[in-house]
């Protein structure tokens, strides 16, 4: 028997719950229902090619020709995978038969039912999907502004920062260090800065064992705390220092001229600094009113539709999605059911409650993988985690098991964008 938990029966299992949205009735109709999906990542893209299967006349607006995945980035910054394996287009979607328009959508009319592209043109639908990811919120750390992340990359938007941050760990002196800042709650894909830090602490171990790593902290606790900080006291032994919360880790400024964090009782200077920043709901989702205070958007957790704007649905790290995570993982599982309840609404049906899975996989290091899968359906208003469905990788399992779930992270990542873009 598989000794891991979730083994890969679980994850093929997840996949399958979510391709139920396959079984939902198509809309039949002189002339289909038109969808509009605003993004095209694990969340956009995935609901486009499965509202296309329920039989809607379905238009992704993504500004950019290639999309550049997330998952898998921090082995790109720690030196151990290319950038180009990050990379794909959307003829496998325009194959499906959506319609791929490259252009940025900036402004949304709820009443009208209209989006508004960057070249002047519209677009009309009966149903308006946002996936629209996230924006940094320049300013919100004091310091921390566009010009400053080319100094202190964040990479927590794959791409030209990704390399940036790989280029500066490349020419770090033997013996520099490091300084990673983490923020609070809540931000796409919790568990990310601790694998980036427990790889980037590898990169240092193997190539650069002189070096340190300093990780300044905005909470006491986070997601796989107990895996990550076990490996780290086997795999990385005085090279990985974290400062928590109650430690005085809590970033309150930057200086990208002298390289500094300010904490409120300390400065650390690095060599190679990485500033991962508070942030929020792309700009697009304020456009279309969405948005509230916090910045993210808060939705119905049965059908993903907007509580702030009838007819917009939200899914993916934008969306307010009660415990499920901001993860690539939760986005492909949302669009799926998303599409399902868009289908039966536009038929004038009541969507089924859904009940939706999240599995995490982090690398500690290249051979060792660990995670966390939670199951999560609407419950008071919000989506809550069912209690004893889910669970985290054994804390006393062997290294084979290790390996395996380093290599289901691997192949996970193959399986959805296999499905998404191919």
């Amino acid at each position: 028997m598989d000794p891991l938990h979730p083994s890969r029966r679980a994850v093929l299992a997840s996949l399958l719950a979510g391709a139920s949205a396959t079984l939902v009735r198509p809309v039949r109709a002189q002339a289909p229902p038109r969808v509009v999906v605003i993004g095209g990542g694990f969340g956009g893209g995935t609901c486009a090619r499965f509202l296309k299967r329920l039989g809607l006349d379905v238009t992704l607006v993504e500004p950019e020709p290639t999309f550049i995945a997330c998952p898998l980035s921090n082995p790109v910054v720690a030196g151990l995978r290319p950038l180009e394996r990050q990379r794909f287009g959307y003829d496998g979607i325009r194959r499906a038969g959506v319609s791929v328009v490259h252009q940025r959508a900036v402004g949304v009319d709820p009443q009208a039912r209209r989006v508004t592209l960057d070249d002047g043109t519209t677009l009309d639908y009966d149903r308006l999907v946002m996936a629209p990811g996230i924006d940094i919120r320049y300013g919100a750390l004091p310091g921390y502004d566009e010009k400053a992340a080319q100094v202190m990359p964040h990479a927590w938007k794959a791409g030209e920062q990704t390399v940036l941050l790989a280029r500066r760990l490349e020419a770090l002196e033997d013996g520099g260090v490091v300084v990673m800042s983490v923020p609070a709650n809540p931000y796409r894909c919790p568990p990310g800065p601790y694998e980036r830090a427990s790889l980037i602490a590898h990169y240092l171990k193997t190539r650069k064992p002189r070096s340190k790593l300093i990780v300044l902290d905005a909470k006491d606790g986070f997601s796989k705390q107990r895996l990550f900080q076990d490996a780290w006291a086997r795999l990385y032994p005085g090279l990985l220092e974290l400062v928590p919360l109650s430690g005085g880790g809590q970033v309150t400024a930057v200086e990208p001229d002298g390289m500094t964090f300010v904490t409120d009782f300390d400065r650390v200077k690095a060599d190679v600094a990485n500033v991962i920043p508070p942030q929020k709901a792309a700009a697009i989702a304020e456009a279309a009113g969405v948005a509230d205070r916090s910045g993210w958007c808060p939705i119905d957790p049965v059908t993903f539709e907007s509580r702030l704007q009838p007819g917009i649905h939200v899914i993916g790290d934008a969306a307010i999605a009660g415990a499920m995570p901001k993860s690539a993982f939760s986005a492909n599982a949302q669009a799926k059911v998303c599409a399902g309840a868009v289908a039966a609404l536009l038929r004038g049906e009541q969507p089924a409650a859904p009940k939706l899975i999240n599995t995490c996989y982090s690398l500690v290091a290249p051979d060792y993988g660990i995670s966390v899968a939670g199951v999560y359906a609407p419950s008071s208003g919000t989506l809550a985690e069912v209690e004893g469905a889910g669970g985290t990788s054994p804390l006393d399992a062997p290294a084979e098991a290790r390996v395996k779930e380093a290599a289901y992270a691997h192949s996970w990542f193959d399986i959805v964008t296999a499905e998404v873009f191919g």
